[in-house]
Parts: structure tokens; sequence; C-alpha cells
């Protein structure tokens, strides 16, 4: 007999793992959950867009840094369930690095955006310490 399955509402989102060196970009979360937790940049991919644009435009819209579609690296699928408290979110994370840090501006969804040193991290939000470990192992 086949196994019974249930439909489950699935929400899709992009973030970037953007790197200089020994340090990486964060946003400080200005919006539940997670506020004032440290995260990747990222959010929802829009109607119609494609996972590596929303990438390129949640950078821009919560750090003021554009860095274009073709330098950016795929890191892969994070499908965990209960990866985010809000219902089951499926994220494609994706990887650039940096010659030299660029100045973040917080904008949008962050209160704050800074370089942080690899190996002197705060708690990350989500599952967003997974994701930063596959993209520098």
């Amino acid at each position: 007999m086949p196994a019974e399955t249930r439909d489950e509402a699935i929400r899709y989102t992009a973030d970037i793992v953007l790197l200089t060196d020994d340090h990486v970009l964060l946003i400080e979360r200005r919006w539940n959950p997670y506020a004032g937790s440290w995260a990747l940049p990222g959010g929802h991919v829009d109607a119609g867009e494609a996972s590596l644009q929303a990438a390129v435009r949640e950078l821009k819209e919560e750090t003021g840094i554009t860095v274009l579609a073709k330098d950016l690296r795929q890191v892969g699928a994070f499908d965990a369930p209960g990866r985010d408290p809000r219902g089951r979110y499926v994220t494609v994370a994706y990887t650039a690095t940096l010659p030299e840090p660029v100045t973040p501006t917080p904008l949008d969804d962050a209160a704050d955006a800074r370089w942080w040193p690899i190996n002197a991290l705060p708690p990350l939000a989500f599952d967003h310490a997974d994701i930063l470990t596959a993209t520098t192992r």
C-alpha cells in the first residue's frame, strides 16, 4: 500500500555568503523571526524571479552592495524541515568573494550590516551557520 502524501506550503528564498579574505558579510535582522540576530543577507524569491536574481537583489536591498549574478556560485539548496520557525522554507545559497571589503549600508530588513571575522562569528539565525560551513569547507 503506498504511503500517504500530504501537500505542504513551501516558501522559496535565496541567501548569499559574501566573503573577503577571512571575513563574511552579515546583517542584523530587523524583524522576527530572530529580530536582533545576525544572519546572511537574503530573502524571498519574487514571483517570476530566479533564485540567482533574488540573491543579487536581496544583497543590494539589505546592504547596498552590488554583486553581479555572473560572479556568484551556487553553494546548494537547504531544505531541512524546521530550518525556519515560520514554516517550510527552501533556500538556495550563493557565494562570491570580493578582493577587499566594501562598506555595507544597512537597508530594508537589516538593522545593521557588517563584516565579521570567520573565526569570531556571533550566533547565526536559522541554519546560516550550516550554510557558511558548506561554503567554506
